[in-house]
């Protein structure tokens, strides 16, 4: 895939402004937009949108369903309008924050006001939205109806995982299947009916960001978590046991200087995957591609080969690596998709086998200045070095942003890069900008942080922690024009 010399910004939707203590797709999305829009930037990219939950911090890797969309991302004022809502349903939450997402107290505030529209659409909706909602059902009933019964189901058993319910629900028994849609049927309905008024609102948010010549950029985490609706409802795409659970699970191994990590995700069986034609993996992709126009592939390394720890195992070390499916795999995504709009993480574990599959497949890898070292004379994470088919970063979702790393940098290496950039370091977020943006690499990129000059209170994630990530949001008055004309200029400047 040949990139035009684009750039843009990063920004999770949870972390855009709104009324309601966390992001969603409504005024504040616009907002972003219009930020963008005078900031001439064609890009916006963000982590994934799927349904997120306090057994995971909330984080958006850790999601119930790879096509099913956060309920926390609703507009409720877009409700109100369609009258689903009133307009005293829109006060509060008592506790949210402005610049920070409060989960404890956004959560159930939205799910409340969102069970209120449904009972108000169940009892008064119109003949045209009973209709377009069962249109939606039916269009979208390869993935909507295993997650929404999954989701009620869940519901019904106080959360607990699937392979902790009935057996004969645990491995998908049509009778009990029949039965619990029959016996659930509500709570099913409502599940659907929340995912409806959110495609609905996302498309309204594409066409709107189409409008101003931006186009949506998604993310693919490779793996999904154990108690999802995709493991439940797929069981034979994953290497499990008689009793649902994983033999193996994903992660990766000791590098030099860490012990490696175990995700816990249960691995592909990619020979079972491999007779059904890719099935699974053709309706995710399709269902993403969608919802984005282009998306980055989180842990690109797996297609190449993955590491497999045995379930039983604690440590990252007992696994070992075996063949991903490699270029059969996206040949026939190619042929099925028309296209494969990617780019790819291959961050770390960078050996001669992925970068072969990354090149033939044309796929821009990603550059980040956080990793290089700036006292080598040559380093591919320097921006002078890299290549025209990459995406350079300023900073990601997962590192410090660039003030914070700057500001945790050895007197050595700042040194160091102050002579690579010619600076004296008192702007240095933005002088990453500008070497990224004058890089050779097609696509630029850099976060809404790195636009305001923040330190590490303003990171979003850090990889290994559990406590705190997930939360940082912009305020309106944060998406200020002078930062915009800023970066329109640096975008003017560097051809982009």
């Amino acid at each position: 895939m040949q990139q035009e010399r684009r750039s843009g910004v990063f920004l999770h939707l949870t972390s855009l402004p709104g009324p309601h203590g966390v992001g969603d797709l409504g005024a504040g999305a616009r907002e972003f937009l219009d930020f963008l829009d005078r900031a001439d930037q064609s890009l916006w990219q963000f982590c994934p949108v799927g349904p997120t939950s306090a057994a995971y911090g909330h984080s958006p890797y850790g999601s119930s369903s790879a096509f099913a969309g956060n309920p926390l991302l609703v507009d409720l004022v877009d409700l109100a309008d369609r009258g689903y809502l009133d307009d005293a349903d829109l006060d509060g939450p008592e506790g949210a924050e402005a610049g920070s997402v409060n989960y404890e107290v956004v959560a159930p505030f939205v799910r409340d006001r969102l069970r209120t529209a449904y009972e108000r659409f169940a009892a008064a909706a119109s003949e045209d939205e009973r209709a377009d909602f069962a249109a939606f059902r039916e269009r979208e009933s390869a993935w909507l109806a295993d997650y929404a019964l999954y989701a009620a189901l869940s519901e019904a058993h106080g959360g607990a995982a699937w392979t902790d319910w009935p057996v004969d629900l645990a491995r998908r028994d049509a009778d009990a299947l029949a039965a619990a849609r029959e016996n659930h049927a509500e709570a099913v309905e409502y599940h659907a009916f929340v995912q409806w008024v959110f495609d609905a609102q996302w498309r309204e948010l594409r066409a709107a960001a189409a409008d101003r010549g931006v186009e949506l950029v998604g993310d693919l985490p490779i793996y999904v978590a154990l108690d999802s609706a995709d493991v439940w409802a797929d069981q034979d795409a994953f290497q499990l046991d008689d009793d649902g659970r994983p033999t193996a699970v994903a992660g990766v191994p000791p590098n030099p200087g860490d012990d490696g990590q175990r995700w816990g995700n249960p691995v592909y069986d990619w020979d079972r995957l491999r007779e059904t034609d890719y099935e699974w993996w053709r309706r995710r992709l399709s269902r993403l591609l969608d919802l984005v126009d282009l998306a980055r592939i989180d842990h690109f390394k797996a297609f190449d080969e993955y590491w497999a720890i045995p379930a039983d195992a604690d440590d990252p070390a007992a696994g070992e690596w075996r063949p991903g499916p490699a270029d059969g795999f996206f040949e026939a995504m190619r042929a099925d998709l028309g296209g494969l709009p990617f780019v790819v993480e291959d961050l770390g574990f960078l050996d001669e086998s992925v970068v072969a599959l990354r090149d033939r497949l044309e796929f821009p890898g990603m550059r980040v200045p956080h990793y290089a070292d700036w006292c080598a004379e040559t380093d591919r994470y320097k921006p002078a070095t890299y290549p025209r088919q990459s995406v350079g970063y300023t900073s990601t979702h997962d590192t410090d942003t660039a003030v914070g790393w700057y500001e945790s940098l050895s007197a050595e290496q700042r040194d160091c890069l102050h002579y690579a950039l010619a600076t004296d370091g008192e702007r240095i977020a933005w002088d990453l900008i500008e070497a990224v943006w004058d890089s050779d690499a097609a696509l630029a990129l850099t976060t809404v942080p790195d636009l305001l000059e923040l330190g590490s209170e303003a990171r979003f994630n850090v990889p290994g922690t559990a406590e705190g990530n997930w939360r940082w949001r912009v305020t309106a008055d944060r998406l200020d024009p002078a930062v915009a004309d800023e970066l329109a200029g640096v975008t003017a400047a560097t051809l982009r």
